[in-house]
């Protein structure tokens, strides 16, 4: 049986690891002043979006779920072609309609699947699964690396599907927002009032860079500092010092905002590597994609891993 997995473009994975594993990227659409563009996790067309600016402040952008249609036919013709059993993990559903229009297009799939099976030579059914992943960004690249490593562990279809919901909640994400503004403003559009006004004017007003903290994507100020620097060293111990303790998947995902010079220049970055490296834990280090860079704004920062219950602070 082959098991293909899923997941969309708000998920942070570095390029050669979703290519290696053969990850299928489902499209997000980024409106920025007018202008449509689909991101595909292209790795030139990120690095050409940083350069361009277009993510930067002064630009109306927006992301637009793909809809059922549209996933519909890419399942048809990319997937039920090629797998036996498809895991497809969307970024949070209370953040994005992608886990809604996913599931409308899986239903329909499985309904219709077998012409287009046939016409390809695949024989046998098909099943798939669309899970939601409660997570954003590095999070969500955590639990699609978990996942490769419970489908090399051959697992039936409902333990495979058992083992990911599972994990979900055993995720712990990290974010940086550079600009507490950018974020009031988005989720404003979005009607999501997770940030509020009081939080973003204290941002500016005293130069406070906050690191948010919690299960998936349900965060809260964990810590609050004066520079985007000093939250990211944070950010840093906590994961060497948690990587050092142990976690439940061989992986620490980050995702940042930013170019590749300013990503090697992160403080704190070795010390991480390190801890990595003497504890046989792979770290996925990727530029933020467009879709996630939008969300959460230019020059943030997501970390993820996975680990016992645990407060940020018991490893500062």
């Amino acid at each position: 049986m082959r098991v293909g997995l899923i997941v969309d473009s708000a998920c942070d994975l570095p390029y050669e690891f979703s290519r290696k594993h053969d990850l299928f990227i489902l499209p997000v659409t980024a409106v920025i002043d007018g202008q449509t563009y689909t991101d595909e996790h292209d790795p030139v067309r990120t690095q050409e979006f940083y350069q361009s600016g277009l993510l930067q402040k002064g630009h109306q952008a927006e992301t637009r779920a793909y809809t059922a249609e549209q996933i519909h036919d890419l399942f048809m013709e990319k997937i039920v072609t090629q797998f036996d059993l498809a895991i497809c993990e969307t970024v949070t559903k209370t953040r994005s309609l992608i886990f809604q229009n996913a599931t409308e297009a899986m239903n329909s799939v499985l309904s219709n699947y077998q012409k287009a099976r046939d016409a390809a030579g695949r024989e046998g059914r098909f099943f798939m699964r669309v899970i939601d992943s409660k997570q954003i960004f590095a999070g969500q690249g955590l639990l699609a690396a978990h996942t490769l490593s419970l489908i090399d562990q051959k697992l039936s279809k409902n333990a495979l599907r058992h083992e990911v919901e599972t994990f979900t909640d055993k995720i712990y994400t990290c974010v940086i927002p550079r600009d507490l503004h950018y974020i009031r403003e988005r989720a404003r559009r979005r009607g999501d009032k997770s940030v509020s006004a009081l939080v973003a004017f204290l941002g500016k007003a005293l130069n406070i860079t906050p690191v948010i903290f919690g299960q998936g994507a349900d965060g809260l100020p964990a810590v609050k500092t004066r520079s985007f620097d000093m939250a990211v060293e944070k950010v840093m111990n906590y994961a060497a010092a948690r990587v050092e303790a142990g976690l439940l998947t061989p992986y620490v995902s980050l995702s940042c905002g930013l170019t590749w010079t300013e990503i090697e220049d992160l403080p704190g970055l070795n010390r991480l590597r390190d801890a990595c490296e003497r504890n046989g834990v792979e770290l996925l280090l990727s530029q933020m994609g467009i879709t996630s860079s939008i969300y959460v704004g230019p020059g943030s920062l997501c970390l993820a891993l996975a680990a016992e219950p645990h407060s940020f602070s018991e490893f500062q």
